[in-house]
């Protein structure tokens, strides 16, 4: 009974050593020795062991395991030598004055230290630490720009199921066996896989709109999907099969499978029936029907059903073992077919991807057209269309059955057939047959090569009407025979233009899905989506409601004040709208009047930066343009005339930043607002270059935060440039230059276009706020 009462307190007694080291652990951490400088060096010394470090251990540059932690180290070392208020405390205490964390070096201390105990970390099962981090979730790791780049796309073609996490998440260990059983199973099946830190990646977990962790979300088609039950392995599969529109697999019977395979015509695929005794379709089959759904056409078939005997007798299907067969052009036979008890992935891939087109196609777009017909990029990649220009209907079945029969006959890996209808892509047709009177409501076979994809080809045409007669099969035969081994027998060249969709739908068909697929969006918004994010949507709906139910009510009292009153003579009314119009105008002109007749711009420097921004009073904004020495002089004049007529202010102070002194402390700013205001990798070798001026910072010193506004681009509005204006007005700056009238300074001057409707956004309180620890210091 003692022993068992001395459990509990041993294991209290080793997590407060737990606590005690990793607060020791934080004393030791180390700056100076991070970034190799010494304890007497200048800021500028620091910058640049910061910068040549960051660049060398970035992550997406240096492969090295342990490069993201100490990427991580350099940058807070940094912070804390950045800012001198940071690195005085802990020159005079060795701290920070914050939690600086664990360095490998000290975690394996602690472990060894520990190990006659038996109390690391692992007994605890906090996988907090980069070494104890689980690998499984190694490769999925998703980076903003491979995200954007890669998967989007990609989610065309299969859905994605992707998990957000961070460090010291207790929720995300409890649900990471499930998620690694169940991410192995479904990209086994085709799903793809993804993990977003949301420590690391903030921007991408922000874009993809997790304000938690962890969350667990689907993409497919580039629309997000938040997944929102229970996380187990049911519900996982369950909501990436809901992913998946509803009409990609149809069950067949004996009832409509004649209907199913008879319709490659119209939808010109080929169609495919998976035999198999599982009662409903599995989701690996409804996966390959997604990826494939561009190509081919699915269905299903439950051997166990009854209605589906005449259809497994009719192909003689072995109902034991799952088979899958293609029809195409014949469907009466299959055109391939493959039998396996454990249907992989790899080899549905591979037996589809051989079957993908018919025997005959017809060419009813340029994709399909290109596909068909590759560019030929070598000599020994070389593959010739044989392309039957026909029209439609029955006078020309005869001669469309006897070139679908040569194609079977004659299929080769460097040889393809396809036909098109003359009367659907005419542009076609002219370019390859001339006009000539021989071919005119008859067929014709053409053999062609494609030599670049602007269009242009190599072809020759039979010299006669392709009838399908024996003579026209030897004759065709014979010039296949002859082209390989030469040729230069394609001697005529011309340039295609681009085939229109036949089957694309019509614009309202389109527009109604798209409005339906908005809708629905809505729809799960309002529902499942985070209340932070909806609050904005339902405050501007109630007070819509309640505007509108006002004006109804108080229109009602109006209206029955007025049938008591008699209505005033149309004089007294007039005089009386005129008196009113002209106080109202009175009074909004004396509020916005300046007090001034001139913009007081100051210049932020070192000198005054404490009291123009540190040290700003409460309720007080500095608004901050951002230029160079050669565009001070016009930068200047037009931000004076946008912001004049805000001066009369007394809240608001207006001030300039020289981007060729101060360009380390813009930057470091912008940091924080690179999902409003993208800013290229800081650690690149040209990101010096970067034009910052005119940009706009509207800083609160007291609450620390600022807003962003971003220069007018001059081709914005059409490609004209305002004409030089004229500065000669009561509005004076305080360092007015000459004013210039060329093209480049109008340009210049353009930047700022539409600054003064950014102000009222300001004033109103409606602009993004980018939140900062602190203010650097500005050296």
């Amino acid at each position: 009974m003692e022993l068992g009462r001395t459990g509990p307190a041993c294991a209290a007694a080793a997590l407060l050593l737990l606590l005690l080291l990793a607060a020791l652990g934080e004393a030791e951490f180390d700056p100076y020795r991070v970034l190799g400088v010494g304890r007497g060096s200048s800021q500028a010394d620091i910058k640049k062991a910061y910068k040549r470090l960051a660049r060398e251990w970035h992550p997406d540059k240096n492969k090295d395991p342990g490069a993201e932690d100490k990427f991580i180290q350099i940058s807070k070392a940094y912070e804390i030598l950045s800012n001198e208020e940071k690195r005085a405390n802990f020159d005079r205490y060795g701290d920070a004055g914050e939690s600086q964390g664990f360095s490998q070096h000290q975690h394996r201390q602690f472990h060894h230290f520990h190990e006659g105990f038996y109390f690391d970390e692992s007994f605890f099962h906090f996988p907090f630490n980069s070494e104890r981090r689980d690998t499984s979730d190694e490769k999925y790791l998703l980076h903003f720009s491979h995200y954007v780049n890669d998967i989007v796309p990609d989610s065309f073609k299969k859905p994605y199921l992707i998990k957000i996490t961070s460090d010291w998440c207790f929720s995300c260990i409890h649900i990471e066996p499930v998620w690694k059983e169940v991410a192995q199973e479904l990209e086994a099946l085709g799903v793809g896989i993804g993990v977003v830190h949301a420590g690391y990646e903030r921007r991408l977990a922000h874009h993809l709109g997790a304000h938690s962790t962890p969350s667990i979300l689907g993409l497919m088609n580039g629309k997000i999907t938040f997944f929102h039950n229970a996380v187990i392995r049911e519900n996982l599969r369950q909501f990436v099969e809901n992913l998946l529109p509803g009409n990609l697999v149809e069950k067949i019977t004996d009832k409509n499978y004649i209907r199913f395979l008879s319709n490659w015509k119209k939808e010109n695929k080929p169609h495919v029936l998976l035999f198999d005794h599982m009662p409903v379709v599995p989701l690996l089959y409804k996966l390959t029907a997604f990826a494939y759904r561009d190509y081919l056409s699915f269905g299903y078939v439950y051997v166990g059903l009854r209605g589906t005997e005449e259809l497994s007798s009719q192909y003689n299907i072995n109902v034991y073992t799952p088979t899958m067969m293609v029809f195409k052009e014949h469907i009466d036979k299959p055109a391939d077919v493959v039998q396996a008890r454990d249907m992989k992935k790899q080899l549905i891939d591979d037996f589809l991807s051989q079957n993908k087109f018919l025997m005959a196609a017809r060419l009813t777009n340029q994709r399909l057209f290109q596909e068909l017909c590759p560019v030929k990029k070598s000599h020994r990649q070389r593959k010739h269309c044989v392309v039957l220009l026909t029209g439609e209907g029955d006078k020309f079945a005869e001669a469309y059955e006897a070139f679908l029969t040569f194609a079977v006959a004659n299929t080769k890996d460097v040889l393809r057939f396809a036909h098109i209808y003359n009367e659907r892509q005419p542009e076609f047709a002219d370019a390859l047959l001339m006009d000539e009177e021989k071919y005119r409501g008859k067929s014709a076979v053409v053999i062609l090569e494609r030599r670049n994809s602007a269009g242009k080809v190599a072809y020759k045409t039979l010299e006669e009407a392709w009838q399908g007669s024996k003579e026209d099969n030897f004759i065709l035969l014979d010039l296949l025979d002859q082209l390989r081994t030469d040729p230069g027998l394609l001697s005529s060249e011309t340039v295609l233009e681009d085939l229109h969709d036949e089957l694309a739908p019509m614009f309202l068909i389109r527009w109604f899905y798209s409005t339906l697929d908005y809708v629905l969006d809505c729809w799960d918004s309002l529902f499942h989506s985070n209340w932070r994010e909806m609050m904005p949507l339902l405050s501007l709906l109630f007070s819509a409601l309640f505007i509108l139910f006002g004006t109804v009510i108080v229109q009602a009292f109006s209206d029955s004040s007025d049938t008591r009153d008699s209505p005033p003579s149309e004089k007294e009314e007039a005089t009386t709208k005129t008196e009113k119009n002209d106080t109202n105008f009175s009074k909004e002109s004396n509020s916005r009047v300046p007090k001034k007749g001139f913009v007081e711009v100051t210049e932020l420097t070192d000198i005054n930066y404490n009291s123009n921004l540190v040290r700003l009073r409460p309720g007080h904004m500095n608004v901050v343009l951002i230029l160079s020495n050669s565009t001070k002089t016009a930068l200047l004049q037009k931000f004076a005339l946008e912001v004049y007529t805000f001066t009369g202010s007394s809240s608001l102070h207006f001030s300039f930043l020289s981007l060729d002194k101060h360009r380390e402390w813009l930057e470091y700013l912008l940091e924080f607002a690179q999902d409003a205001a993208p800013i290229p990798n800081q650690y690149d070798k040209h990101f010096l270059e970067r034009d910052y001026t005119g940009y706009v910072l509207a800083l609160n010193g007291h609450k620390k935060y600022f807003c962003l506004f971003k220069p007018h681009r001059s081709g914005d509005e059409g490609g004209t440039v305002g004409s030089c204006e004229d500065y000669d007005s009561p509005l004076h700056t305080e360092a007015r230059g000459k004013s210039s009238c060329s093209p480049g300074s109008r340009s210049i001057k353009n930047k700022l276009h539409k600054l003064s409707f950014w102000m009222e956004r300001l004033l109103e309180g409606s602009l993004q706020r980018f939140y900062i620890p602190s203010w650097p210091a500005l050296d």
